[in-house]
């Protein structure tokens, strides 16, 4: 399995980190895929005035979390949702062993 850093959730009101690039609300992804090949920490921001998770802000993030963002700011109200997104994320890209595993016998 890889070795990578899991992906920072931070408040939509948090300040960048140092040595992150911010790219933005809703950038381009190959931006993102760009600046992340480039050596670059990547934040990206996702704004939903939705209260349930947001089934567009959950695919846009997976979308920037396969990109190489290691940063994303979300409401708090999607936190939950966009976290078990990027865990599935990173189990799909052998970042880290999925939380469970089924082995499916016929």
């Amino acid at each position: 399995m890889g070795k990578h850093e899991p992906v920072a959730l931070l408040a939509p009101d948090a300040r960048v980190p140092d040595g992150i690039v911010d790219a933005g609300t809703a950038p381009p992804p190959g931006r993102v895929a760009d600046l992340a090949a480039a050596g670059e920490k990547v934040l990206v921001t996702l704004e939903t005035d939705a209260r349930e998770p947001d089934p567009g802000l959950l695919a846009a993030a997976s979308v920037y979390a396969w990109a190489g963002a290691r940063a994303l700011r979300v409401p708090a109200s999607q936190a939950a949702a966009v976290r078990d997104v990027l865990d599935m994320v990173a189990s799909i890209r052998g970042e880290r062993p999925p939380a469970e595993t089924r082995r499916g016998l016929a």
